[in-house]
């Protein structure tokens, strides 16, 4: 039996489903970084400042907070609120919609709710592009940050059709208005993105209670017919849920780990006889599923 249909049959007699779910998820749904969609939404900045993608941009030393909230405005909306171009997210929600499942990313994205998860079978564990939160930060609260991003990139003469796509035109501002860059509502501090980079990361009482539920849900998997399902993680942050996963395959008789990741399918050694590995696109693997 090849691996699609092993992990076919698998997924059908799983009483569990725990899904670890990182970057590549994404990428393989078309929330690419880099080319097209870079020189797309970019262009200007591209020119002014030439980095190579749009995580490396993050990092570039604006000279203006007004600059700063251009390119960021744009980053959240298209990565955020914006459709994503194909519907990965959506067609593992059917395959699992039926089973008990959870899910631990560290995603920012939003898209697992956007594709109708239960929010209350989520955890995400590095942020969410949606949210604001002090940068001091002078409280451990977060801020939606729809409208603000919305106002942002209209500012800057961009625009947003009917399905939510973002229109950069060729004659575009990149700063926006001083009245627009925003401030903490509790002290009136600067304002960040509720992203896990240093030790100023907000973890607000939804990420508590989310960290909560995921950990009482594993406490049920253990001896049971469960898969821990890997798709598109990689190597920088294995210890959330890829070595964890791993750890649990090993000393629980009834688990069993897959893999689904292009260029990065792979299993520790002394699970390998209870690992599914498939090195490929997830869309299209979970489309033949």
């Amino acid at each position: 039996m090849d691996n699609l249909n092993k992990l076919k049959e698998v997924l059908s007699n799983a009483e569990y489903v725990v899904i670890g779910a990182g970057a590549g998820l994404s990428t393989s749904g078309g929330f690419v970084y880099s080319g097209e969609r870079l020189q797309k939404f970019f262009f200007d900045f591209l020119k002014k400042y030439h980095f190579p993608d749009m995580y490396s941009g993050g990092f570039c030393p604006f000279e203006k907070k007004e600059i700063f909230w251009a390119y960021w405005s744009r980053y959240i909306y298209i990565n955020r609120y914006a459709p994503i171009p194909k519907p990965v997210y959506n067609i593992l929600f059917d395959l699992i919609k039926d089973k008990n499942y959870f899910v631990i990313t560290t995603n920012v994205d939003h898209q697992f709710q956007k594709a109708n998860f239960d929010k209350n079978r989520l955890f995400y564990t590095q942020g969410d592009y949606g949210l604001f939160q002090c940068s001091v930060p002078c409280c451990q609260k977060t801020w939606d940050n729809e409208e603000i991003i919305i106002n942002m990139v209209l500012s800057q003469d961009c625009s947003i059709d009917e399905n939510k796509n973002l229109i950069v035109p060729k004659k575009v501002k990149m700063e926006i208005p001083s009245e627009l860059i925003p401030k903490c509502p509790e002290k009136k501090e600067d304002i960040s993105m509720n992203l896990r980079a240093d030790d100023t990361f907000v973890q607000d009482k939804g990420w508590y209670k989310a960290s909560e539920r995921y950990h009482n849900f594993l406490r049920k998997c253990k001896n049971k017919k469960v898969l821990f399902l890997d798709l598109g993680t990689g190597m920088n942050t294995p210890a959330i849920f890829k070595y964890p996963f791993w750890q649990m395959t090993y000393e629980w008789e009834n688990a069993i780990y897959a893999c689904i990741n292009l260029g990065e399918a792979f299993t520790a050694k002394e699970i390998e006889e209870k690992s599914i590995c498939i090195n490929d696109d997830i869309f299209g693997v979970l489309q033949k599923m």
